[in-house]
């Protein structure tokens, strides 16, 4: 799936695209990386990050790199490691296949700030349905 196309067919997950506001920068073969500009309403009590915009930031860069529009791929198990707060207002989800089997995968999925530092660490297994 091209860049393009993949903005196309995931413009459809409107929490993540539309009402979050996170972007595709990147794709490819099990692959994705995912971008959003920190605005107010991600923010928690005490201006910190909402974990629950990192955790979406990330599910959705599992979801783009791990359906290539063949399959569906639905998350079975998620786990995240909040590594530490944000220090600018961009954060970067990279999502990388570990195992990709006929009816499970499983991926790892960093999210940094804009300065490279460390957010969360997400790992996911999901299963493969055919379309």
């Amino acid at each position: 799936m091209t860049l393009e196309e993949a903005r196309a067919y995931f413009i459809q997950d409107r929490f993540a695209m539309i009402t979050t506001g996170i972007e595709i920068a990147e794709v490819g073969e099990n692959y994705s990386k995912c971008t959003l500009q920190v605005e107010e309403k991600h923010l928690a009590v005490g201006d910190h990050v909402m974990g629950g915009a990192i955790f979406t930031l990330a599910d959705f860069a599992f979801a783009v790199a791990s359906n290539d529009g063949e399959q569906v791929t639905l998350t079975t198990m998620s786990n995240i490691c909040y590594l530490g707060q944000p220090k600018d207002k961009t954060l970067i989800a990279e999502c990388k296949c570990v195992k990709n089997g006929r009816t499970t995968c499983y991926f790892e999925t960093m999210v940094t700030d804009g300065q490279g530092r460390q957010v969360a660490l997400v790992t996911n297994s999901g299963l493969h349905l055919s379309k």
